[in-house]
């Protein structure tokens, strides 16, 4: 038996530090809120150092998003390219903010997402097969654009595979620091790809495909190995195993694992790797960390 649905999520306040300032909040005009605070923070801090993350809330995972009047109906493609079209405003508004400040040759901007776009919503994950929230390309690979001027070659591309793991070394390494050698973390530093180093590679030999507690999926160079069991709403299926060549099928449409036995035998080995280093459906792995804990915390935030 499915279990049901999860019930509808309820509707969020938003806070300034730990104080609500509106409950509900207006989701209509809460992008221009936080546009307007990223600035304000960006001229008290423009003299230091500072490290700004804007999470838009904008498209979400809600049926029909809330879009700000100025951009609703504009876009030709529904609330969703109407949620593209805010996005692309607040983004603007903030480069143009750095210029304005001073501050635009001297700032690292990253503009990356969390996952692929959901099915009938009106986006789309093209070239790449699948939808979010699975462990397709479609849902797992996502555009990372970095912009650093004097330090990043502008107008170049990598196809290096990196992950969102690796921003921790990479951004600790760019401010003077490194990561706690005595902890076992998952990124790598990924600065020479960035700053296009001649010849510079991917970090990682194997990528390792998990949802939740679960593999699903291991990739090798250009080679992704589909594994045959797949968790769905608590109930573990039988899935066909398939062999995906991603440089010549994003779309993981033609499954190779008849053609390339050998090829399915290695990543099957790195499977089990993983599984005992990393666990695998409700089974614990060696290499498990806790997760952190700190006592008694204490906010660390900027005076205004």
């Amino acid at each position: 038996m499915i279990p049901a649905r999860r019930p509808a999520w309820p509707p969020l306040p938003l806070l300034r530090d730990e104080t609500v300032i509106e409950a509900p909040v207006d989701l209509a005009g809460t992008t221009r809120r936080y546009v307007a605070e990223a600035l304000r923070f960006m001229e008290a801090n423009r003299d230091g150092r500072f490290f700004l993350y804007f999470a838009h809330h904008l498209p979400g995972s809600e049926r029909v998003p809330e879009v700000d009047p100025q951009f609703r109906g504009r876009s030709g493609n529904g609330r969703y390219g109407d949620c593209v079209l805010e996005i692309d405003w607040s983004v603007g508004e903030i480069m143009a903010g750095l210029e304005r400040l001073g501050l635009d040759d001297r700032t690292l901007v990253l503009c990356l997402s969390d996952n692929g776009t959901p099915p009938n919503k009106g986006g789309s994950n093209a070239p790449w097969g699948g939808w979010a929230y699975s462990t397709s390309e479609g849902g797992m690979r996502m555009p990372c654009l970095v912009r650093w001027p004097g330090r990043i070659p502008a107008g170049r591309t990598c196809g290096e595979l990196c992950t969102i793991m690796d921003l921790l070394p990479t951004l600790a390494r760019l401010a003077g620091g490194r990561a706690d050698p005595e902890r076992v973390i998952d990124g790598r530093d990924i600065w020479p790809l960035w700053s296009g180093v001649p010849g510079a590679r991917s970090p990682h030999g194997v990528f390792y495909y998990y949802m939740a507690d679960q593999l699903q999926a291991v990739r090798w160079g250009y080679w992704k190995l589909h594994l045959p069991l797949e968790k769905i709403r608590g109930q573990v299926v039988n899935r066909p195993l398939r062999l995906i060549d991603l440089d010549h099928d994003p779309a993981e449409a033609q499954d190779l694992a008849a053609e390339h036995p050998e090829v399915v035998r290695k990543l099957l080995d790195f499977a089990q790797e993983a599984r005992a280093e990393l666990g695998d459906l409700g089974r614990p792995g060696s290499g498990q960390r806790p997760p952190g804990q700190v006592d008694r915390p204490t906010p660390r935030l900027l005076e205004r």
